[in-house]
């Protein structure tokens, strides 16, 4: 019966992991969810980490959990060689993490900014400003004519379309990467880090970022 529960349902009716454990052995293989190499003991804790959050009635957990468990001055460090090439927490992001409500909001902002966190207590909507981000541009150069600047709405191997600031759309058919786009992405540095990062480098970052609060 467990493998056929909606996954809320089995948290609710399980006791010690034994509808969990069948999942896990690979009971739902079948709807893309993989065998997961874990022993009977590692699910039953989880069942029990699980059961330890208290459940709202709105369907949420009301516990709030702490994210700021890393080493402020290694994160220091981490910053200035991640980080500081672009910005600096005496210019740009001068009291960046006093602008949030929730530690998990402003992690979210300098990791990626612009893209909302995972909804919460605290999180999400009220947990900080709302990061204004350039839009991602792109330049067309055709064959002849000037090249053209704008606002990058679509892009693949066969067009482009792109709109200049007086609003106007501009669509070109692509033939063997011709015409030309240049792309201009304002967040490419972030993206390019994400590659860089591991889970030290974030926590420890963001808890160097709380500490200038």
């Amino acid at each position: 019966m467990g493998p056929n529960l909606h996954r809320s349902e089995i948290v609710l009716r399980e006791q010690a992991g034994e509808l969990i454990l069948p999942i896990t052995q690979g009971a739902r293989a079948d709807r893309g969810m993989p065998k997961v190499d874990v022993t009977p003991e590692q699910v039953a804790d989880i069942a029990a980490w699980l059961h330890s959050y208290r459940v709202t009635s709105r369907g949420g957990h009301d516990e709030k959990i702490n994210i700021v468990v890393g080493n402020a001055t290694t994160g220091k460090a981490a910053f200035d060689r991640l980080c500081g090439s672009c910005h600096s927490v005496t210019g740009d992001l001068q009291g960046f993490a006093a602008k949030f409500t929730d530690p998990r909001a402003m992690q979210q902002a300098w990791i990626m900014p612009g893209v909302t966190a995972g909804r919460g207590p605290g999180a999400g909507a009220g947990a900080g400003p709302a990061m204004k981000v350039p839009p991602v541009t792109a330049t067309v150069t055709p064959a002849t004519g000037a090249p053209v600047t704008g606002r990058l709405d679509a892009v693949d191997d066969f067009y482009v379309s792109v709109t200049g600031d007086d609003g106007v759309s501009h669509r070109f058919t692509r033939t063997n990467g011709l015409p030309k786009v240049d792309i201009h992405d304002p967040l490419a540095p972030h993206r390019e880090l994400l590659r860089k990062y591991d889970d030290k480098d974030i926590h420890d970052v963001t808890a160097y970022l709380e500490s200038l609060k």
